[in-house]
């Protein structure tokens, strides 16, 4: 069976987007050591999850980059929550039916993980349903002060600290699973 992996960057205080958080993102570029991290979650992954709105904005910058990474992320099936798509392309698919339900279907076809950007609605309904096996969470070293709040919505989910990572440019990522 395969695992589900979902990787966010945050800021300190919890946001994961917003104008405020965009700009300061920007001052924490990727370093060698965020790289190697990305490599190593995408070291065995079969494929990515996405919903549709993170699929949108990867599908238009991710073709056109290169590199070690790029070329991972690129070579990569996507899958993608969506009720309003009707056509993909960069190595995609609708998800069918319930997102869901497709997601638990892929979990079950294979080895490797599988492995989730972005952060909404898709991914608390992934939470709530039991199949997020594991969360990292890559946490800059600013305070946004506005923007969407991670996982909003949720009820009361508790996690197990698995691990933590220091990416060296003052950046954390802290690895959870669900506890049991």
């Amino acid at each position: 069976m395969r695992k589900l992996i979902e990787y966010d960057h945050l800021s300190i205080d919890g946001r994961f987007s917003g104008d405020d958080w965009w700009a300061a993102q920007m001052q924490v570029p990727p370093n060698d050591e965020h790289m190697a991290y990305q490599l190593r979650l995408l070291e065995n992954a079969a494929g990515l999850v996405l919903g549709r709105a993170t699929y949108e904005t990867f599908s238009t910058t991710w073709p056109d980059m290169t590199g070690p990474l790029a070329d991972k992320v690129n070579a990569l099936p996507k899958y993608v929550a969506s009720t309003t798509l009707t056509e993909t392309a960069w190595n995609a698919e609708v998800l069918p039916g319930d997102a869901v339900e497709a997601v638990a279907r892929l979990k079950e076809a294979g080895d490797g993980t599988l492995l989730k950007y972005g952060n909404g609605p898709f991914s608390r309904a992934l939470v709530e349903a039991g199949l997020m096996d594991e969360i990292h969470l890559g946490i800059s070293p600013f305070v946004a002060g506005s923007g969407d709040s991670l996982l909003s919505g949720i009820g009361a989910t508790f996690m197990n600290l698995t691990g933590v990572t220091d990416l060296g440019n003052g950046s954390l990522v802290l690895a959870y699973t669900p506890a049991k």
